[in-house]
This record gives structure tokens, sequence and C-alpha cells, in this order.
């Protein structure tokens, strides 16, 4: 069976306070995308990889991938920019897919989503455990009433890579999700057309990259390794 890692890096750094692609953003000396890839290789169970990134920026990520991996524009939202990639793996039996911000995910998680799929799963995510009370509110601009207080020992805060079977993410990414934003993760997709998805052990080092503040702590992270 074929498996192929589709990394999406079309997104750009304007929280980060970057005015540049946020996968270019340095990480101890070294891009996102370039440490999110350094992961791929590391778990070596990819027989291809796609990086979606930002239209007209081909030469300057062509220069960071390395030789054997295809670079393809992303669109409007994730949800297109990732169905971009997927045209270019059309054939593979099963697909990864993984943000680039989450650039310090350990490569065990990546095979532990890959193997769920040769356990025959349609589907599989890594998460965590919620540790924090979460409540249900009714969306206020000032004081939200609380609903419900919800069970977190049955929550899990999901992350990247999620694998699935080719055939069944290329099928999901048919659909047209509400709003203009698209879906809010591959899963959601799947799940939307009845297929089992499944949660594997994920890790704390692969929080997304999203905020100065989560750059900072990446920062630390790589400091203690």
């Amino acid at each position: 069976m074929t498996t192929a890692v589709v990394v999406t890096a079309a997104g750009m750094g304007t929280r980060l306070g970057f005015n540049m692609p946020k996968a270019l953003v340095p990480l101890g000396g070294r891009t996102l995308i370039e440490r999110a890839l350094d992961g791929v290789h590391a778990s070596q169970i990819a027989d291809r990889i796609v990086v979606t990134i930002p239209p007209g920026t081909e030469d300057v990520f062509g220069s960071l991938v390395g030789p054997g991996i295809d670079i393809v524009a992303g669109g409007d939202n994730r949800q297109q920019s990732v169905k971009n990639g997927l045209d270019i793996v059309s054939d593979a039996d099963i697909v990864l897919v993984h943000d680039a911000a989450r650039c310090l995910t350990p490569p065990e998680v990546t095979v532990r989503v890959r193997d769920a799929i040769l356990a025959g799963h349609a589907g599989a995510v890594p998460g965590v455990p919620v540790t924090d009370t979460v409540k249900k509110v009714i969306p206020h601009e000032r004081f939200e009433p609380v609903e419900d207080t919800l069970d977190r020992t049955v929550l899990r805060q999901v992350q990247t890579p999620q694998a699935f079977r080719g055939d069944i993410l290329r099928e999901a990414h048919e659909l047209v999700w509400p709003g203009a934003n698209g879906a809010p993760d591959d899963a959601s997709l799947v799940e939307y057309l009845g297929h089992d998805v499944v949660i594997v052990e994920g890790s704390v080092l692969a929080l997304k990259v999203t905020t100065a503040f989560d750059l900072k702590f990446s920062e630390l992270l790589l400091e203690d390794a």
C-alpha cells in the first residue's frame, strides 16, 4: 500500500506578527516547514510528500523542501488547499494530512495514525486529553450564559497528522462545507460521510504554532530537547 503525506503550508503568519507565510517563520534557526518535514521523514512512512504553499512562493519553498517533494498552490481556505494536494497524490492508498504549524510533532505520532488505517479504520486522528473544565455557552458580546458543563473525560484536543484511506478522503473533499472557511479539519468531512474515525495517542509537542506565545514556547521546547 502506498502512503502519501500532504503538508499544509499555505497560511499566512499574521497572528505571529510576521508579514510572510507562516511556514517560512523561523524557529530555532530553521523554518517551520523544514522542521515539519524533518518529522515526516523521520517517521519513514511516506512514499510521497506534497506541500501546499501560497501562490507565487514556488521558488522559496522549492529551495527549502528539497528534492522529491511536490509543491502545489493552496486555495482560498484549508479545505481547498488539502484538495489541491490530494489531486497530486490521487493514487495513494493512505493519505496523511499534516499542518506545517505543528512542526515539532514526534515521528511516532505519524506512525500511530498510519498504523490505525492499516488496522482497518477509515480515519485516525492524534489527540490529547482535555485538562481544563469546558463549558458550553450561548455566544454573546459581553456576558455569555452557560448552557452546560461538559464531561472532559470524554473530550480530546485533536492534532495532526490525520490519516485516512485515500479513496474515502478524496470522496470527503468533494463535500461543500457550510461557511467560507471550509471544514474545521479533514476528519470532520470523513465523519460526515458516516465513516469511522478513531483517536490515537497524540503528543504535547504537537502544538500548533499560531501566536507569538506559541512560537516562544516552541523555542523553549527545542532548547530542552
